[in-house]
């Protein structure tokens, strides 16, 4: 598949998400880009290993933030994962001013293609990368609530014994332990969830909000889940599927929501973002999408005065 990603940050994320785009074929060209010297380079050639059986023939290798002026997909995955305890709100201050002197580096090369953040808080850094490179929604956008979509879908096969494939749903809001599920846009082999055996909403949602954590406790950080949620994400985006992917976007209206970034199915294409899918939400959706959505303007106030005092 023809297309050229460049990954900046070639840690835990950034070189799961390398392997799962090298092993899915998605891209001729694969370039990682970190800050620690010959970091980068010692993941591509790591990747490049895996490649050889069975034979795929994408380009993995280490490169330059110069790379991103001609790329069609720049990852942002800088930042620090995580520790046991810590909410992905916890790392605000050390992500903001990251991305912040990441911007200004990457300003001056013009990215020319999407700029995909995935970040944590995922949400309020999408927001402060989009507003600093000063590029459209379209081009713009975090990885959001794809991951804990990819968990629910999970949760929802574990409870009722429905395949994976059989069961449509999204988590919105933040990416984070504010999110919430529209149950009652779910379905699970085409019926409402409650007429599902085995289905338990309140559950459901725990354990998607819990199961980054248990992970980390367990291991130290979350990886696979990830990398693979962000290589199905640049597959539909080179393939121009078009397909319904629930995406940290810029809300200009949709939902009643205005300047920020949140969780919503958007239409994707290889132009980025097309639209924002609204889903019909009930009262007790909406005050939790809103106060969802409250959790990430408060953060993106506090993004902007750590940036203001750098």
């Amino acid at each position: 598949m023809d297309g050229k990603i460049v990954i900046l940050g070639a840690g835990h994320v950034g070189s799961h998400v390398a392997r799962a785009l090298a092993e899915g074929g998605v891209g001729h060209e694969i370039v990682l880009v970190d800050c620690v010297p010959g970091k980068a380079a010692a993941q591509a050639m790591d990747v490049a290993d895996a490649l050889t059986w069975p034979p795929l023939p994408a380009l993995v290798r280490a490169g330059e933030y110069a790379d991103c002026a001609d790329a069609d997909v720049t990852v942002v995955a800088i930042g620090k994962p995580r520790k046991p305890g810590q909410t992905r709100l916890d790392l605000l201050g050390d992500s903001s001013r990251m991305a912040h002197e990441l911007c200004g580096t990457l300003k001056p090369v013009g990215p020319g293609g999407l700029v995909v953040s995935i970040t944590n808080p995922c949400d309020i850094i999408a927001d402060l990368i989009r507003r600093e490179l000063g590029l459209d929604r379209g081009r713009v956008f975090g990885t959001g609530t794809l991951l804990d979509t990819a968990r629910l879908i999970r949760v929802l096969s574990e409870q009722t014994g429905a395949r994976r494939e059989e069961i449509n749903a999204y988590v919105l809001g933040e990416h984070g332990d504010s999110s919430m599920i529209p149950f009652s846009s779910v379905r699970v082999a085409g019926r409402p969830p409650e007429a599902v055996p085995g289905f338990d909403a309140e559950a459901a949602l725990a354990r998607t909000h819990g199961i980054g954590m248990d992970i980390i406790d367990g291991k130290g950080s979350t990886e696979f889940g990830i990398g693979q949620a962000a290589a199905f994400l640049i597959r539909n985006i080179l393939e121009d599927t078009g397909h319904v992917l629930p995406l940290s976007a810029e809300l200009r209206g949709e939902y009643g929501l205005s300047g920020i970034h949140a969780g919503v199915p958007c239409v994707i294409g290889r132009s980025g973002i097309e639209r924002v899918v609204e889903l019909p939400l009930t009262g007790v959706e909406k005050a939790a999408l809103y106060r969802s959505a409250d959790v990430i303007k408060k953060h993106i106030l506090l993004a902007d005065e750590i940036i203001r005092g750098m």
